[in-house]
């Protein structure tokens, strides 16, 4: 949970913050440094991070450390997360790597026709404004008619690393990762009627090495995720 108070100022030069909040899509890749058909995957998720209007993040688990190599960035909560998308699609099959376009459908993410098919009618309804200004992070979701409830997410994420992998299906490659989620918590409920307003302290948002932030809005079924709504990201 954030504190009410700052542990640490973080000052923030003019213009500093780069700012996506007209989004077509969410693609969350599932990913891991000990699957050798990952690479390609996670170069994919370099270019698609690129495109304006796509919001890219890599969840890495943690079910293939046992293969080899642990994952730095793997997590049991990101492999809660792969399944719990494939629960609330009466599924119990997780792969990797695996991308999720906007909370509706998993595709193989190193196959391109499958990520073009995905992404080809991508769409959010749901505006997202973020500021980060005064060392705080402003949220403002407006209200929206004809959507029901959903709860806001705030996910963060360190932009870039390499890492040097020495063992497992790939060891002896340096692979670039991007988008690499840090921590994700719930933020609230969304009102599609009256809108919803938050501000939080930056340095209890920007922790663990991260630089940037994604809100979700994103609905929910008997606790199990669905569509994404709406989505915006920040970047220091």
């Amino acid at each position: 949970m954030f504190s009410a108070a700052a542990v640490a100022l973080i000052v923030l030069p003019a213009g500093a913050a780069e700012v996506r909040d007209h989004p077509r899509a969410v693609v969350e890749l599932f990913t891991s440094e000990g699957c050798s058909s990952c690479p390609a995957a996670d170069a994919r998720l370099v270019e698609l991070q690129k495109q304006p209007d796509v919001i890219a993040l890599a969840y890495h688990v943690d079910y293939w450390d046992y293969i080899g190599w642990v994952d730095g960035f793997g997590t049991k909560a990101n492999s809660d997360r792969q399944k719990s998308y494939a629960q609330s699609w009466g599924s119990s099959r997780i792969y990797t790597p695996e991308l999720i376009v906007n909370g509706l459908k998993g595709v193989v993410a190193s196959k391109q026709d499958q990520v073009d098919a995905a992404l080809s009618a991508a769409t959010l309804a749901v505006p997202v404004s973020l500021d980060a200004e005064n060392n705080a992070l402003e949220i403002t979701v407006p209200a929206h008619g004809g959507s029901g409830e959903a709860m806001l997410w705030l996910v963060t994420f360190k932009d870039h690393a390499s890492v040097a992998i020495d063992r497992g299906e790939n060891a002896g490659q340096t692979i670039d990762y991007a988008q690499i989620v840090m921590h994700r918590q719930m933020l609230g409920m969304w009102d599609p009627v009256a809108g919803t307003h938050l501000k939080l302290p930056l340095s209890d948002v920007m922790t663990d090495g991260a630089n940037g932030a994604v809100v979700l809005v994103q609905t929910e079924k008997q606790g199990l995720p669905g569509p994404i709504l709406g989505a915006a990201s920040i970047q220091l």
